[in-house]
């Protein structure tokens, strides 16, 4: 099932619509039980590394060659960035479904309370994960 929805956004991004952090509607709660991106990774192996960390933002780098994903972990609100797409299957309080990411696109999230990716298709997926760091900070509108 492909969840694409093509937004022009400055006229170079393209936002993908089945936000690859987020169901359509959830609310962000950290969840301590699990980890966040940054310390969550893929059997014992991590899979996102911090580019940049001030006193308003972090920026994550999270790589995924195929069949490599990222267990089960939450995200405070965000922006992210697909440096190189592919097929990822997410798993998440909605259920399982596919999903083709594409190179360029970009998204907003306010946040998930859980979810798990795993890279299933032949090419090496990354992006970038921008998360405020200081709340009173408007990531987005």
């Amino acid at each position: 099932m492909k969840f694409i929805i093509s937004c022009s956004i400055r006229s170079s991004f393209t936002l993908i619509g089945f936000l690859l952090f987020m169901p359509i509607s959830v609310s962000y709660a950290e969840t301590p039980s699990l980890p966040d991106p940054l310390k969550a990774g893929w059997k014992g192996n991590s899979v996102c590394e911090l580019l940049y960390k001030d006193t308003e933002q972090r920026i994550l780098r999270c790589t995924f060659p195929p069949s490599i994903g990222h267990e089960r972990h939450y995200h405070a609100p965000h922006f992210g960035y697909a440096i190189s797409g592919g097929r990822v299957r997410i798993t998440d309080e909605n259920g399982v479904r596919e999903v083709d990411l594409k190179t360029g696109s970009s998204y907003t999230s306010k946040g998930v309370s859980w979810h798990s990716i795993v890279n299933i298709g032949e090419t090496t997926i990354a992006y970038l994960i921008v998360e405020k760091t200081n709340p009173s900070i408007k990531l987005y509108n």
